[in-house]
């Protein structure tokens, strides 16, 4: 799909939606991390804005790093190499670790990024992500926390983005040709 015909589609989940879902993630955190000090890892740049509304609903002493991984540039299917282009700057040998993101497509992205992960010994790893696309996973990743399912389709707005567009919508919408 050109950028020239790309269009957007169909809202999906609203800024309402989204935003009840998130605070029923952060609360679901709280409760499961009570007394602990989680480390949220925000995968850039897709899952910043989620991560945010997610950290500020979370009622517990919390730290937050970023990773910054590319498999797609800008274009609407994921290339399959995975590249690291930002590492963490905090140490997370022993603590109870997050990984946010804002999509799981194929799965692949995030596979590789939870086993780069496990061999820096966290005492736990989670994930957390807003959206899960129906039967496009390759890889059985396991995903404590869930937002929403959508369909296999290229979806924009909230953080996600075609070619650096969009990510400020505050809903999420299909995308579409003209």
């Amino acid at each position: 799909m050109s950028e020239s015909a790309q269009v957007l589609g169909e809202v999906i989940l609203t800024e309402d939606a989204i935003r009840a879902k998130v605070e029923g993630l952060s609360a679901q955190i709280t409760a499961d991390y009570e007394g602990k000090r989680p480390l949220l890892i925000g995968v850039l740049k897709g899952a910043f804005i989620f991560m945010a509304d997610l950290c500020r609903g979370i009622e517990l002493p919390i730290e937050f790093d970023f990773m910054a991984v590319a498999s797609y540039g800008a274009a609407t299917q994921s290339s399959g190499v995975v590249r690291i282009l930002k590492d963490l700057e905090t140490e997370i040998s022993g603590r109870d670790v997050i990984i946010v993101e804002d999509i799981i497509s194929s799965g692949l992205t995030l596979s590789y990024l939870r086993r780069v992960l496990q061999t820096r010994n966290p005492a736990s790893l989670e994930i957390c992500a807003l959206l899960v696309k129906e039967g496009a996973m390759v890889e059985d990743i396991p995903i404590r926390y869930t937002g929403f399912s959508i369909p296999p389709k290229f979806v924009v707005g909230y953080g996600l983005d075609i070619g650096e567009r969009y990510r400020n919508l505050p809903y999420l919408a299909l995308l579409s040709e003209k």
